[in-house]
């Protein structure tokens, strides 16, 4: 009986011992925070990967005697509203740019692509201004607003919405379908992979963010995680212990995420990249 297996060749073998060496480093930093959790702080810098005296008293003092889940609310209570603004308020305006036509449209369109051109940096200062004239300075509606929408969001439906044939529409105007209805009943179940990648992508962006967050809170009760995390290193002592700790937590719903919706996450970045 033959054997029918074709040989691995060198440049296979060459490809994934790459793609095994790129794993292991990735891996490290948070094989090495995970580790670390479980270590005094006196243990941090030991090189032994598993301590001789590993300890959940980190975990312990975490939930019982920082504020952390309530930090860890906050950042799951920002990420889901900002993502589902994101999803309504980006298909909505894509969706009116890619299937109504009307003077002006393209200008609309490039300007909002400009802002993708703008660095968040330097919108810090006029989201401050603003928040604070609104009075949403240190509240959970300041920590929101400026990601209420976005321009990729608005680019990547747009190029979806595009793709819907205008067929499906004109019959539903035809039976008397009203317009609003029209999109979120025909035109949105269309497009669902473009959703779940923009659902992800911009819970993940909001909820790793520290830059703003950091600038517009002042309460210990609004931070957020990396905010909260910030706090435990001082300036003439960092609790890495507690800062792995709190890491190790925060990173859990990330890798949920990652292990239960990667197909959509692939699927959604390949047809973004054929519709762009």
């Amino acid at each position: 009986m033959t054997d029918n297996k074709a040989p691995i060749s060198p440049k296979k073998i060459i490809i994934w011992t790459f793609l095994f060496i790129g794993a292991v480093i990735m891996m490290t930093p948070i094989i090495f925070m995970f580790s670390a959790s479980f270590k005094y702080n006196d243990q941090i810098y030991e090189l032994a990967l598993i301590s001789s005296e590993p300890t959940l008293s980190n975990y312990i003092y975490l939930f019982e005697n920082t504020e952390f889940l309530r930090w860890f609310l906050n950042s799951i209570s920002v990420a889901l509203a900002t993502t589902i603004s994101v999803l309504f308020f980006d298909s909505l305006v894509g969706y009116t740019l890619a299937k109504f036509k009307f003077k002006g449209r393209k200008i609309v369109f490039v300007l909002i692509l400009s802002t993708l051109m703008i660095p968040t940096e330097m919108l810090v200062i006029p989201w401050y201004i603003l928040a604070r004239d609104l009075g949403l300075l240190d509240s959970y509606i300041g920590l929101i607003f400026p990601g209420i929408m976005t321009g990729f969001g608005v680019f990547l439906m747009k190029q979806f919405f595009e793709g819907v044939p205008d067929d499906y529409l004109d019959a539903a105007r035809i039976d008397g379908v009203g317009e609003f209805r029209i999109f979120t009943d025909v035109a949105m179940p269309l497009v669902v992979p473009a959703l779940s990648a923009l659902a992800i992508f911009t819970f993940l962006g909001n909820w790793t963010a520290f830059l703003w967050p950091l600038i517009v809170t002042s309460s210990a009760e609004i931070y957020t995680v990396p905010v909260g995390l910030a706090s435990f290193s001082g300036e003439f002592q960092s609790e890495w212990e507690m800062i792995m700790t709190g890491a190790a937590v925060a990173t859990l719903p990330t890798l949920i995420i990652f292990l239960f919706l990667q197909r959509y996450i692939i699927r959604g970045v390949i047809l973004g990249g054929l519709k762009g």
